[in-house]
């Protein structure tokens, strides 16, 4: 399994230096120019200005420098047995296209949905001619004999409390969207959720998806650790990128988007990040066997949603943005504009999450009685999965410290009267 952090810095050196280490990490790494929160908006001027002033950004502006920058920081460590994907977070990524394509960078992510709705309040019709026209980009390569590469980040809407069949129709959308437009290699991401079983059973809906519908396109499947609130203490992170690294191995996918021990306080060092790609490789060699999945309905939910976008167009640009208009995919708790804001989710005493209410969704079916959603609840379910490792890590932390319990001399116990 190929495990990636997500790491990005605003100095060349020091982006340059942690490429180098992930490369050199003990496990099949692939690299990350992660980029800054300006660059994700557009807002390049300032970039640049804080560049000249030596203010620290919270990762690598791509547009702000100059190819030969970049070509720089990557030169003689990204190339084919080390790829390094351009993350950004932007709704239009138009020119971060143009800036990674100079500097030889062939690979990206994001979607016209996925960094649409979180990240911004520009309209889904805008988002997607931005991307139809950022996708455009990237295909030109194949005219030069090169083969691009984009992943879906549909499957981390929100980064937590949306169903997984909403998350495997939004990763598989977007999928077929950049195969629309001239891509043939392409992920498609899954983020860790709160129950592994029922985690399980969604990543192999998606898989079955995608090989029913995406033809001919070389494509896989990317695991994303927790996206949500993540265990303040690093035994807990430490347990919960563990079983992100089971859910990669028992579902078959072939990548791992780590998280690290510090996502709770503060941005990780590249030390850190080198040390949960290390800890996700040696958790996926003893994953052992896969937890219980069983059918709640996943597939035929995502299935039934994929369908319903597809027939409201034969443009997938216009069937996306008529699917929202219509409340046919409705992403809860998410305020951008276009969202319907009908939908809601909940968790339940096991932690699966389930439809409390589908509005004008395609899966009415599948809603359940939950109760009235109060702020409370609402935090609690935010949550859920950081104290439950934290816990756990504690519980662990506090067996091992336990003194063993040999008996006294001349005592007879069970074992020695057998």
């Amino acid at each position: 399994m190929v495990v990636q952090p997500r790491m990005g810095m605003s100095d060349p050196e020091r982006m340059r230096a942690g490429l180098l280490a992930a490369r050199q990490a003990d496990a099949t790494t692939v690299g990350t120019l992660t980029l800054d929160s300006y660059t994700r908006v557009g807002d390049h001027h300032a970039a640049r200005r804080a560049l000249a002033e030596g203010v620290p950004l919270n990762g690598y502006p791509i547009v702000a420098y100059s190819t030969a920058t970049t070509l720089g920081v990557t030169e003689g460590i990204a190339g084919p047995s080390f790829p390094v994907q351009v993350r950004h977070g932007s709704a239009a990524p138009q020119e971060i296209f143009e800036a990674a394509v100079a500097a030889g960078l062939t690979a990206s992510e994001g979607g016209p949905i996925s960094y649409c709705l979180p990240y911004s309040r520009t309209p889904i019709e805008q988002s997607v001619a931005n991307w139809e026209a950022s996708v455009a980009v990237l295909a030109r390569l194949r005219d030069q004999g090169l083969e691009p590469h984009l992943e879906t980040f549909g499957g981390c809407m929100m980064g937590q409390l949306a169903p997984p069949s909403l998350l495997v129709a939004i990763s598989v959308l977007e999928a077929l969207f950049f195969r629309a437009h001239g891509l043939r290699s392409v992920s498609l991401s899954y983020a860790q959720q709160t129950h592994p079983g029922q985690d399980v059973e969604a990543v192999t809906a998606l898989g079955r998806i995608a090989g029913e519908l995406l033809g001919d396109t070389d494509w896989h499947i990317v695991i994303y650790a927790y996206m949500g609130v993540y265990p303040r203490t690093p035994g807990g992170a430490t347990l919960l990128l563990e079983e992100a690294a089971r859910l990669a191995v028992h579902t078959g996918a072939a990548r791992l988007i780590v998280k690290t021990t510090a996502e709770a306080h503060r941005i990780p060092t590249v030390e850190e990040n080198v040390t949960a790609l290390e800890a996700a490789a040696r958790a996926s060699e003893t994953a052992g066997p896969p937890p219980e999945a069983g059918d709640s309905g996943i597939h035929a939910e995502a299935l039934a949603l994929v369908h319903a976008v597809l027939d409201l167009d034969p443009d997938l640009g216009r069937a996306l943005t008529r699917a929202f208009a219509r409340g046919v995919l409705d992403v809860p708790y998410c305020l951008h504009p276009d969202n319907a804001g009908r939908a809601r989710s909940y968790l339940d005493s096991a932690g699966r999450l389930h439809w409390s209410d589908t509005g004008a969704m395609p899966v009415r079916g599948s809603a359940r009685s939950a109760g009235r959603m109060t702020s409370g609840t609402l935090i609690s379910s935010l949550s859920y999965v950081q104290q439950r490792f934290d816990r756990l890590a504690v519980e662990l932390d506090h067996t091992r410290q336990l003194p063993s319990r040999r008996p006294s001399v001349g005592t007879k116990t069970k074992e020695s009267v057998r």
